[in-house]
């Protein structure tokens, strides 16, 4: 009977998460160490949950100036 009062709601994830879902777990990281935060939060914000916006720009900032990954 979960959810018989209200719709479910459903989080709208950009591009940016997306992209950051699909980096690799040491790459996440890194990614979250230049944005000050942990993994912990930068995977929240992946996902589409509950962040600062201070965290969520930091991870975006981050994530557009890491360059394609050099072989």
């Amino acid at each position: 009977m979960r959810g018989h009062l209200s719709p479910s709601i459903k989080a709208q994830i950009t591009d940016a998460q997306k992209r950051f879902q699909t980096l690799s777990r040491a790459r996440r990281s890194k990614l979250a160490k230049v944005a000050q935060t942990t993994l912990l939060k930068a995977d929240r914000w992946a996902h589409g949950g509950q962040v600062t916006s201070e965290v969520a720009e930091a991870i975006e900032r981050a994530l557009s100036a890491a360059g394609p990954k050099k072989k």
